[in-house]
């Protein structure tokens, strides 16, 4: 009888010990974070305790990259593994609920897919932004609970959410004020927004602590409207800027949420076996609350605009105690969407899957097993807005960057080269395409290789606003 109940007792120690070996995964996605907006890479006037600790509990990826300088496309790549202009995502796009191609295709592998291929409980809590029509939300999308919004930003204070629902909306950005969604019910907040995201992110692993999860945060903080509570801009007694003030109480409460979640995680005793990711969707916009210092400094660019270091190079860790040593560093090139090929290769590494994904499996080389380098290079396209003159439909030009090795080069609307040396000019001030014709050439003709693998964007983006309103005169009625 006694070998009996051993051999029960080790059956089930063995049974949850095979669960215990698939890691937990926690994406921490901030919203126009900018790199010098986090005391890890040393702002004098933030302070950001929890989210440096994951950098130095971790891998700090100096040279950490976005697929896009701008919100939409940027999550499109993260959770698909894939470059957005391959699957003709290079706009940002239109809240528009009523049309199903307007958002992430459902042609596309999402990274709540992979997982639920092992089982995994997963979860999306805050800015969901790939869609709003009703085949493209998250619970059709991989996600087995939703806690956020579908649009690009949001209202922070629970009082301005007047909307009840999608119904309600006559214009896009009045989408902002819509309430918060579980799942596909409306729900009441009492709370500051980036305060109910991070809560809910707690009970979240509280209630999936025994089980394999995979939990999706994007943050919408620090996108405008620029609001914070009085608890968190009291913080920042010696910032005079009003709107920098504000904007420093914006992160400051996002960076507590990180410090609840992971003590959620050591109180759960899972955190040495879960594998979390921090970093931002883009880089900060040029506005009057990130002027301090710049935002994105040492950088030159911001969100959306030239393709600068400063929109598409952003804060960048991942911890994983079971697996990787505290404060390492890995300078060379990674992307986001390099995120999807490394958890695959870490649950489910025999899967076939229906698109070619760009991204590689980082981990052998953050831990020494592989040399060499993720990336032979790397690309970024900005894809022109269209025009209406004399009646007829102009595409506007595209512009391009490539990071190869040490050498970053930017191409114009015009088709002008601007080549830059990384290693020693990190801030993009010196063209030296002149000096290197030979460089700039090989890394334009990589460009127009890479290109003719994209397609041009399958939906009007933002700045078509008023075009999509015209084409589509039924957008808001219901």
């Amino acid at each position: 009888m006694k070998n009996i109940i051993f051999l029960i007792c080790l059956f089930l120690f063995s049974c949850n010990s095979q669960k215990n070996d698939l890691p937990n995964v926690i994406i921490i996605f901030a919203d126009d974070l900018g790199y010098n907006d986090i005391s890890f890479h040393g702002t004098s006037d933030i302070s950001t305790p929890n989210i440096d600790n994951i950098g130095n509990n971790g891998v700090f990826f100096t040279s950490g990259y976005l697929t896009t300088p701008f919100c939409s496309p940027s999550r499109a790549g993260l959770i698909t593994g894939r470059y957005p202009d391959y699957f003709g995502y290079g706009r940002n796009i239109l809240f528009a609920p009523k049309d199903p191609n307007m958002g992430l295709p459902i042609s596309e592998f999402t990274m709540a897919d992979l997982f639920k291929t092992k089982d995994y409980k997963t979860g999306i809590i805050g800015k969901w932004h790939l869609g709003a029509h009703e085949s493209l939300r998250p619970n059709s999308r991989g996600f087995d609970e939703f806690f956020g919004h579908l649009t690009g930003g949001h209202r922070y204070l629970p009082e301005e959410l007047t909307l009840k629902d999608e119904t309600e909306v006559k214009a896009h950005n009045q989408a902002y004020r819509t309430k918060i969604l579980r799942n596909n019910t409306r729900v009441e907040i009492d709370d500051y927004l980036t305060d109910e995201f991070s809560d809910e992110a707690v009970k979240f692993i509280d209630n999936n602590s025994d089980n394999p999860f995979f939990l999706y945060l994007p943050y919408n903080a620090p996108h405008g409207p620029i609001q914070a509570p009085d608890e968190y801009v009291d913080r920042f007694p010696n910032i005079k800027n009003p709107l920098r003030k504000i904007y420093a109480g914006m992160i400051s409460s996002m960076d507590d949420g990180v410090g609840k979640i992971i003590d959620k995680l050591k109180e759960e005793n899972i955190y040495d076996n879960t594998i979390v990711f921090f970093l931002s969707d883009n880089g900060a916009p040029k506005k009057k609350w990130t002027d301090k210092d710049g935002a994105n400094s040492p950088f030159s660019g911001y969100k959306g605009s030239d393709l600068g270091e400063g929109g598409v190079r952003t804060p960048f860790f991942m911890q994983w105690p079971n697996k990787i040593e505290a404060k390492t560093e890995y300078d060379n090139p990674v992307s986001s969407f390099d995120i999807f090929a490394t958890i695959k290769s870490i649950i489910n590494p025999d899967l076939k899957l229906p698109n070619q994904i760009h991204g590689k499996n980082i981990l052998p080389y953050v831990l020494g097993e592989k040399a060499g380098v993720p990336h032979e290079s790397l690309f970024w396209k900005i894809n022109g807005d269209f025009k209406i003159e004399n009646n007829d439909t102009i595409r506007g030009k595209p512009r391009f960057a490539i990071r190869s090795n040490n050498y970053k080069m930017i191409v114009d609307q015009d088709g002008n080269n601007f080549l830059y040396d990384l290693d020693n000019d990190i801030s993009e001030k010196n063209n030296i395409a002149s000096e290197f014709p030979e460089i700039a050439s090989e890394l334009r003709q990589k460009i127009d290789n890479w290109n003719k693998k994209t397609i041009h964007p399958v939906f009007l983006g933002l700045a078509n606003n008023q075009l999509y309103n015209k084409l589509n005169p039924d957008r808001f009625k219901y």
